[in-house]
């Protein structure tokens, strides 16, 4: 398999290139190679984020971070140093987790605070890892689980953006997967919108998996991040919907644009695996959607919730027309387990389509 390429600058009939007309193919190590902060986190650091000064617990958080980042070796790494990484780590049982956890809602800065631990981590890039929760579990879906220790076992952090349980087969399996990696020595640190030993509830019978769940929650020591979404805070209303023909002409006027049905697009989600939604964006520098309606169930609504997040992470401006994007999901999506997910999708969006602003 290799990887795709850009976009070409025009579709076979003359039309801007379409993201439901493309199907890549994802090598595993191209999964493994891109455990790194995503292109809008790569400069960021603890002193680039900007703690709201109502909300002390976001000026607590860096220095928490701060002083987690300086008990880190940045050894090099090597078979001796296994072996006393896993000594540290079975003290660290006695002592406390080894693991720092970023409980609060969407938009308090979560994410520029754990891609800042990486980048504040000593060890060098090919020893600490970054990912979305959900990139981690297709990482074990194309490793295999033993691989995948393997291949995370020497690092000194692993970083986890997002982190979910949707399912009990990925709390029995990031359950194991931690637990190994805690033995080998690795420093962990997650992002989330909900407590450790709350994860799961309201999307599976939780109660059956506690064991697993508290297993989990063991390794983190919870710190909670206060706040509104900063994304819109004093910001002006996102820009409402364009009509089609301008966003058409925006994308037929825009190098690197892709131009979508949106109801086609949600069918083509379907037939990619979530894990190459990154590489179906690539070369891509603006989206241009048609036709945005309502999202018409909860499966559609989880994939469009990952394309946010790669589109997001990777900077690419929204330009749409249709429903406006808090309306995407419905109020029963809103009120059920997955309703964070979504309010995250919802102050996604309509960040890029501020960036999109409005075509001259």
């Amino acid at each position: 398999m290799s990887t795709p390429s850009a976009p070409q600058s025009t579709g076979p009939d003359g039309e801007p290139p379409a993201l439901s007309a493309r199907s890549p193919q994802v090598p595993a190590e191209r999964l493994a190679a891109e455990l790194v902060p995503p292109p809008r986190f790569d400069a960021v650091r603890f002193d680039t984020y900007v703690p709201d000064p109502a909300q002390s617990s976001q000026r607590a958080a860096v220095k928490a971070l701060e002083d987690f980042a300086a008990t880190l070796d940045g050894g090099s790494g090597g078979g001796g140093r296994r072996g006393l990484l896993r000594a540290f780590s079975r003290r660290s049982v006695a002592t406390g987790p080894r693991g720092v956890y970023l409980d609060g809602g969407f938009g308090v800065g979560k994410t520029h605070l754990l891609a800042s631990l990486w980048h504040a981590a000593p060890a060098p890039p090919e020893r600490k890892a970054f990912g979305t929760f959900v990139e981690l579990t297709n990482l074990v879906g194309a490793l295999g689980f033993q691989q995948t220790v393997r291949t995370l076992a020497g690092h000194q952090l692993l970083c986890i953006d997002e982190f979910e349980l949707d399912d009990p087969g990925d709390t029995v399996l990031i359950s194991s997967l931690l637990a190994r990696l805690v033995e080998e020595g690795v420093a962990l640190a997650a992002t989330s919108n909900t407590l450790p030993g709350k994860l799961g509830e309201g999307r599976f019978a939780a109660a059956d998996f506690l064991r697993e769940i508290q297993g989990l929650a063991a390794h983190f020591r919870p710190l909670r991040v206060d706040g509104e979404d900063y994304r819109h805070r004093g910001l002006p209303e996102a820009p409402p919907p364009r009509p089609t023909e301008e966003v058409v002409a925006a994308a037929r006027a825009t190098d690197g644009a892709t131009l979508d049905d949106f109801g086609a697009l949600l069918d083509h989600l379907s037939r990619v695996h979530p894990s190459r939604y990154g590489a179906l964006c690539d070369g891509v520098d603006l989206v241009c959607l048609t036709d945005v309606r309502p999202v018409p169930d909860q499966t559609t609504a989880l994939r469009l919730v990952v394309l946010a997040d790669r589109l997001y992470d990777r900077e690419i401006p929204v330009l749409a027309s249709g429903v406006p994007f808090d309306r995407l999901f419905s109020e029963e999506m809103r009120r059920g387990g997955y309703r964070k997910k979504y309010f995250r999708a919802v102050s996604r969006l309509t960040a890029l389509a501020r960036d999109a602003g409005t075509p001259a």
